[in-house]
């Protein structure tokens, strides 16, 4: 028997534990745990919780579902919250149990805009990082450069998830400035103009996940993406052990790109998209 209880503190040193065992998979709920203190994202924090006392796994209910779960029950017991669950505009996590959760709930929600199936989650460290070309200058985005990292991840979003969000999302500028101000937003510089973008999202003291991976259409095929994503990722092992991301398994370009680099797949996500 799985039972469901809400996050209390008592509970977050099990939970870290347990979602330390797939630390590129769980980054984005272990981030929610340890760095997101409102009541709200608090509030939507589940475990999944054995006869024996012992989390089997932890879920996120909000405009975002993630699960991680190792055990069909716990599978069930989430499916038996996400059934009642409105407002997700998104369900992301480890394949195997987000394909499983929404076998049971899909029932219950409208039908998904758009599937991306298999995605791979890639990592790396320093030790896989392949040798750096300096050939690109890197750095953190300057906030008076917010247009054109606003536009680029715009851009960005709009080829992977097939939305705009500066149609669909009033706050997506606002956001972007505050993440620079933050310093979670990295460029390449190539002959005084911005060659490639990205950003640090959810962290751990295992790994922090990049997104927002972008090199416009017109600046590629000429090694500064390659160059850029290489240099960034050596200056942020100065501040994390790891690196990762995902990746969608169509997408034979990006994922040369992160070879090239050095990164390496340790496991499979799938989106799935309202």
């Amino acid at each position: 028997m799985v039972r469901i209880e809400r996050m209390t503190s008592a509970r977050e040193q099990d939970a870290i534990a347990y979602l330390a065992r797939a630390p590129y998979a769980n980054v984005f709920l272990t981030y929610l745990i340890l760095f997101d203190r409102s009541p709200a994202t608090q509030n939507a924090l589940h475990l999944a919780i054995d006869d024996e006392n012992r989390v089997r796994g932890v879920a996120f209910f909000s405009r975002q579902v993630a699960i991680a779960a190792d055990t069909p029950a716990a599978i069930e017991a989430f499916a038996r919250v996400g059934a009642s669950h409105r407002g997700e505009k998104m369900i992301v996590g480890p394949r195997t149990e987000t394909v499983a959760y929404w076998a049971l709930v899909r029932g219950k929600h409208e039908r998904p805009r758009l599937v991306r199936d298999r995605q791979f989650v890639m990592m790396i460290d320093r030790p896989l990082l392949r040798p750096v070309d300096r050939t690109v200058v890197v750095r953190r985005a300057r906030i008076d450069e917010w247009p054109a990292v606003a536009d680029n991840s715009a851009a960005m979003i709009t080829a992977e998830l097939e939305y705009d969000p500066m149609r669909s999302s009033p706050e997506f500028t606002s956001n972007v400035r505050t993440m620079i101000d933050r310093g979670l937003w990295w460029v390449g510089e190539s002959l005084g103009r911005l060659c490639f973008f990205c950003n640090i999202g959810p962290w751990s003291p295992l790994t922090a996940q990049m997104q927002g991976i972008w090199t416009p259409p017109e600046l590629r095929g000429k090694g500064l993406a390659t160059a850029a994503l290489a240099a960034i990722c050596d200056k942020l092992f100065d501040l994390t052990p790891t690196l990762s991301l995902y990746v969608n398994d169509f997408n034979d370009k990006g994922i040369a790109l992160y070879e090239r680099v050095g990164f390496r797949t340790v496991s499979e996500f799938q989106t799935i998209l309202f």
